[in-house]
């Protein structure tokens, strides 16, 4: 069976929900026409044409961008488990508004608690471990490079488990691009393709 040597990681596009400032998890909103265009940037920008597998989670601001961002041709893979976390009682908050309700478990949640769980939602800890199954399931696969076109918080989760290091709290950008690259020993390092360029950091 092949190996997979890389992964590019894609977070989609701004939606007409206003995804750049509010937290959408379950809530299924679609891209913005500004989402598209960021999606347009970021094919352009793709590290290689050869995926022979891309995969998305089901929700549609992910499925359109990566239909988008796709070299032309690709077949796409919706998995299930790729969705991002339920944030329950907090869909559709800015993070002022989930501080000035839910003061605590706000504090909880920015400071990592463990066993947090978002109320109403989903605990984080199952949230990563079905991430962590989907991962599994693409590695399994042997396709020598994956696209992945998801949500923030399953590239995070992505980046954690197979780097061990921690992307900061905004990273990456709507539209935005990581590639994860298998190193000789077999662990694998995180950074931005070479051909993009796009100036946040990733850490």
């Amino acid at each position: 069976m092949a190996t997979t040597n890389r992964i590019v990681l894609v977070r989609h596009g701004e939606t007409v929900g206003q995804s750049s400032i509010r937290y959408f998890g379950a809530t299924d909103v679609a891209l913005s026409q500004r989402g598209r265009e960021q999606m347009r940037e970021a094919a352009l920008a793709l590290p290689g044409n050869a995926f022979p597998l891309v995969v998305s989670s089901p929700l549609s601001r992910a499925w359109e961008s990566a239909r988008i961002v796709a070299p032309r041709g690709s077949s796409l893979r919706l998995l299930s488990e790729l969705r991002e976390v339920d944030f329950g009682e907090w869909e559709g908050l800015t993070a002022q508004e989930i501080q000035a309700r839910d003061p605590v478990r706000f504090e909880d949640w920015r400071a990592g608690r463990d066993g947090f769980a978002y109320p109403g939602g989903e605990c984080r800890a199952d949230f990563e471990a079905r991430v962590g199954r989907a991962v599994a399931a693409m590695l399994e696969i042997g396709a020598h490079s994956i696209l992945v076109v998801v949500h923030k918080g399953v590239i995070q989760t992505i980046v954690r488990g197979l780097t061990d290091c921690e992307l900061g709290p905004e990273s990456p950008p709507l539209g935005g691009m990581l590639q994860l690259t298998r190193e000789p020993g077999g662990g694998w390092s995180v950074g931005r393709p070479a051909s993009y360029p796009h100036p946040n950091s990733l850490v």
